[in-house]
């Protein structure tokens, strides 16, 4: 890969949506502009919360492979939805050079991007011309992800935007009201509250062990999945202990679309 032309973009926790986020014109305003802002990056890598799998995996480069439609239940149009950004294998060989000796990495020449990566960037970079590839979350221990982003943060002098794709809640079992306008359940609103003033604090320690010290824990989180990838963006940044630009925030169906941008 070339050096890039733009600036480095930064390392982004993005809360992504599920397929009907392509159908919500404030959020789709919202990422749209975010895409308009961040530096036009040489290539995007994506640890989305969808693909938990160990050893790290590296997705599918050719983009002739089809995406990954990993819902269920919903209107058949968004099975329809088609994003073939070029070839990452450049991007992918970079990654697996940045895996210790001794650490296996595995392949996926089958799987594609899912919908923790392409619903959100059909919005953000709409024209897919820019190379991205997909690897998976291969732990759900934010120390072991703040140190896989480390690794991974070398990428960014290239020009790659590296996005940890999550949900900054997503208690999904505990919601009475999935209106898009719904008012969001107390123990969302105040993990959000929390997310945001640990950031604003730059206080990683304390985001790290979110899952003792968060007001609203188990319900905005029962399973984890959805927070994690914030920890990957944190390893990414530059100087984590810094307070990220917090680019997105409200709720959709009572959930916490908080999304960050680190330096």
């Amino acid at each position: 890969m070339t050096a890039p032309t733009t600036p480095r973009p930064p390392a982004v926790f993005l809360s992504h949506g599920a397929p009907p986020l392509v159908d919500d014109q404030t959020w789709v305003a919202q990422l749209a502009e975010l895409g308009t802002d961040l530096p036009r990056p040489s290539a995007i890598l994506v640890v989305s919360a969808h693909w938990e799998a160990m050893p790290l995996t590296i997705g599918a480069t050719d983009p002739t492979v089809p995406l990954t439609y990993d819902f269920y239940g919903f209107p058949e149009r968004y099975y329809q939805t088609r994003y073939a950004p070029p070839d990452s294998s450049a991007l992918a060989a970079r990654v697996a050079a940045m895996i210790p000796d001794g650490e296996p990495v595995h392949h996926d020449t089958g799987r594609r991007l899912d919908h923790g990566a392409y619903v959100p960037l059909t919005v953000m970079y709409p024209d897919a011309e820019i190379p991205v590839l997909q690897i998976s979350m291969p732990t759900l221990d934010p120390i072991r992800l703040i140190e896989l982003g480390e690794r991974l943060a070398p990428l960014r002098d290239e020009g790659v935007l590296i996005i940890g794709s999550g949900f900054t809640t997503h208690g999904l079992p505990f919601l009475t009201d999935r209106r898009p306008e719904a008012v969001p359940p107390a123990w969302s609103s105040e993990f959000d509250a929390w997310v945001h003033e640990s950031l604003a604090r730059g206080d990683v320690d304390t985001l790290a062990d979110f899952a003792h010290r968060a007001p609203g824990m188990p319900y905005a989180h029962p399973t984890v999945e959805h927070f994690v990838p914030l920890f990957v963006a944190l390893g990414a940044a530059a100087t984590p202990d810094q307070a990220p630009d917090q680019v997105i925030d409200g709720f959709w169906a009572g959930l916490s679309k908080r999304s960050a941008t680190f330096a």
